[in-house]
């Protein structure tokens, strides 16, 4: 981007316009708090940026005929979603639309080193494919705890050699520009609010439940980070008292009883333990079990498979069951990889959320799968790093 709005009016009209898509300046008259003539000139001053461009004639409403005005075509942003065994990386238009998508395979325990090697080869790829000549902005998530203003993670559990990595420096100066970095699961919430299912809730959740457990709280359509950018951490809220260690150091975490590496844990004893027949033919013929194989045997009828997703959506809904009751929100959306085993794993957090909260936060409360899938992540960051560079230089 050559230049970043000058003031919260032109801030306005570039969110209105990623969000809305192209208008003309009589449909921006319609949604902004301004005079005419101010909003015709914060809107030439637009253009003469380049950010924003004429778009054809828009339609009449009356005398003469105006141009639709939208961002600049060109404009393109990096989305980068590092999980803790797989990484995505998105090119967006201005509009946040994802023109190309990779996934890979990663471990996050390689260092931050190896991984963003991975993450500009990825990226290299995706430029090379015609679908960007250069990026205007990046947003990169990682799974573990960011000093936002920073964008450094903070002693990330299951990240080792991450603490204090200057995520955000090192990849603006490999990228050549501007980078801004969160928690996955706040940019997960990013993007379901702006092409998912919470498009028109202000205060939602966003529960993940993949390797580890994470929270993204919206309130009043922001993200809510908290004093030191720790808020929505439930996967370390104890759920079984003197349980299994977690790799927080502490016992019994809700993570370490229901998330992609608990379950893997437990269907692996139950298949050596000769509890489940599918499980165990499985095992044999992979070598290893996923979640993958718990929702198909759950699928099949296999009882211990789904004793083990109603036990571990039953602890979920405990912790969600508090936070409804403590945040009294509009929506909670669950997404994630684990999320794959469905609507079992659904119904046993809607029962204890239902069950154990008072009916006034409930009576009119969806709790829903997301519908964004692996892109989630992606528009989250791209949502990020356009919020920054369409605000006020």
């Amino acid at each position: 981007m050559t230049a970043r709005p000058a003031n919260a009016h032109q801030a306005r009209l570039l969110r209105l316009l990623r969000d809305k898509g192209p208008a003309s300046r009589a449909q921006l008259g319609d949604q902004v708090d301004l005079s005419r003539s101010k909003l015709a000139v914060e809107v030439d001053r637009l253009l003469k940026t380049g950010v924003v461009v004429a778009d054809g004639l828009a339609a009449s409403r009356g005398g003469r005929r105006s141009h639709n005005i939208r961002l600049a075509p060109d404009l393109r942003f990096l989305g980068v979603d590092i999980g803790a065994t797989s990484v995505d990386v998105a090119v967006t238009n201005a509009e946040l639309e994802v023109l190309g998508h990779i996934n890979q395979a990663l471990d996050v325990r390689e260092g931050p080193v190896a991984v963003f090697e991975q993450v500009l080869t990825m990226a290299a790829k995706l430029r090379a494919s015609g679908l960007a000549e250069g990026f205007d902005g990046a947003g990169v998530g990682v799974p573990g705890p960011v000093r936002f203003p920073e964008g450094v993670p903070v002693a990330p559990p299951i990240m080792p050699g991450w603490d204090g990595f200057p995520v955000r420096e090192a990849l603006s100066q490999e990228l050549g520009c501007p980078v801004m970095v969160d928690n996955d699961v706040n940019l997960m919430a990013l993007g379901e609010q702006h092409a998912g299912l919470a498009r028109s809730v202000g205060d939602f959740l966003y529960v993940k439940i993949g390797t580890g457990i994470g929270c993204g709280i919206v309130v009043g359509g922001e993200v809510y980070r908290g004093t030191t950018g720790s808020a929505g951490d439930i996967g370390h809220i104890q759920a079984v008292p003197d349980g299994h260690p977690c790799a927080c150091g502490n016992r019994g975490c809700l993570e370490a009883h229901f998330s992609g590496a608990a379950l893997a844990r437990d269907v692996l004893e139950a298949a050596r333990q000769g509890r489940s027949a599918e499980l165990a033919a499985r095992l044999e013929a992979n070598g290893s079990l996923s979640a993958a194989d718990v929702a198909a045997a759950a699928a099949a009828g296999d009882a211990t498979s789904l004793d083990l997703i109603r036990e571990g959506g039953d602890r979920v809904g405990q912790v969600i069951a508090a936070l409804v009751s403590f945040f009294n929100p509009g929506l909670v959306v669950i997404g994630g990889g684990v999320t794959g085993l469905g609507h079992t794993l659904l119904a046993a957090i809607r029962t204890q959320v239902y069950r154990q909260s008072l009916p006034l936060a409930t009576g009119n409360l969806p709790i829903v799968l997301g519908e964004l899938g692996p892109t989630a992540g992606v528009i989250g960051a791209a949502r990020l790093i356009s919020d920054h560079l369409f605000s006020p230089a």
